[in-house]
């Protein structure tokens, strides 16, 4: 990495050493990266007003399942800081309006309601009763998921690269990386992590129609740390496999439902498929709170549907007839049967994963039970 800043958790021991933050709170504001800028300018939103921050989720300034749930975290802290209220129950009222409201920004991501069902329920089991106080008890927490996720990155990192051999080829699908996330990110955490140790590879980053993620960002973040990439086209990837280039794909996750089927950007469905037919390992990468354990399959995963401008027009200009019908889906949803492996902080999950998948998120129930 370079021009590192590093964050310290409440120990000092070193939790992250990406270039730039992406999420952030400052003294009583949201401090985002206005992903829809870049690579042309690195720009920061400063925020503490609601609306602000559910349009900077809605619009994608700030993206990534992971990040999506942070900001929003951060950003119910910021706005329920500057609230004047009296008392208790005005506060959690209050609280649950706004985090509502946050909540219908991105429907698809489930790190983001569980963020701010983790936030509410934080304040709703204190014994706090002024609204001061309870204002630092959602400061602390919203604190305590940012770190969280900044650890769960290195940990997929640690994982993830048991996977890796020095000069692999990689192949990635939209951002999964520091920009979308707390930290190095969930499928490009095991790539800075081979880095850190001395791996020479080759990254493969798909364009990620029709925003562009690929191309924007990830190929930004893995250039300016010094790790090789190439953008292709998303229609590429099967040729690129198909020459032997590509040794291991590794995506993120909006969504992962109880049988492993996974939501992911659009087009990452495709990809599994090519990757299957080419005997390609095809993982995904995802912390704990990726998982939803209350859908039991991918058809109950809802799929946020975009602006058909995403699509007409390209960098201000109309690429296609006028009135023409459009259809956005902003993910589709990998069956499980595609998927190799999921990494997470704790391991590495693999099939059957109805079974690894509860007995992961079992220990982990377990474990937040134990130290509540």
């Amino acid at each position: 990495m370079i021009d590192t800043v590093r964050w310290l958790d409440s120990k000092g021991n070193i939790l992250s050493s990406v270039s730039e933050k992406a999420i952030e709170l400052i003294p009583g504001k949201l401090r985002i990266i206005d992903q829809t800028l870049l690579p042309g300018r690195l720009e920061y939103i400063e925020t503490d007003e609601l609306d602000v921050i559910f349009n900077s989720i809605k619009r994608l300034s700030v993206r990534g399942a992971p990040a999506i749930g942070c900001a929003a975290a951060l950003g119910l802290a910021a706005v329920m800081g500057k609230k004047k209220l009296k008392n208790r129950d005005d506060f959690i009222s209050e609280l649950t309006k706004s985090a509502k409201f946050l909540e219908s920004s991105r429907p698809t991501a489930v790190n983001l309601s569980w963020a701010l069902k983790r936030c509410i329920t934080r304040i709703e089991i204190s014994e706090e009763f002024s609204p001061e106080a309870l204002k630092i008890l959602l400061t602390i927490e919203a604190l305590s998921i940012l770190e969280e996720d900044i650890s769960m990155c290195r940990a997929i990192g640690e994982e993830g690269v048991k996977l890796i051999k020095d000069g692999y080829g990689l192949l990635t699908h939209c951002n999964a990386g520091a920009l979308a996330t707390g930290d190095f990110g969930t499928a490009l955490s095991p790539i800075y992590t081979a880095k850190e140790r001395g791996m020479e590879l080759t990254v493969y980053s798909d364009e990620t129609r029709p925003l562009l993620q690929g191309a924007r960002l990830t190929a930004w973040e893995l250039q300016r740390a010094g790790i090789k990439v190439f953008t292709i086209c998303d229609n590429m990837a099967g040729q690129v496999m198909r020459e032997g280039r590509v040794n291991i794909v590794i995506v993120g996750a909006d969504r992962i439902a109880a049988n492993g089927d996974t939501a992911n950007k659009i087009g990452t469905y495709g990809l599994a498929i090519i990757a299957n037919y080419h005997k390609i390992p095809f993982y995904v990468a995802a912390p704990y709170s990726t998982i939803d354990i209350s859908t039991n399959s991918g058809e109950k995963i809802p799929i946020e549907q975009r602006n058909e401008e995403e699509i007409t027009v390209f960098n201000g200009k109309r690429i296609s007839p006028d009135n023409i019908q459009v259809y956005n889906p902003a993910f589709d949803v990998t069956p499980s049967e595609l998927i190799s492996g999921i990494i997470t902080e704790k391991g590495i999950l693999y099939p059957p994963f109805k079974k690894s998948i509860r007995d992961f998120i079992d220990k982990k129930t377990s474990f937040f039970t134990k130290n509540a």
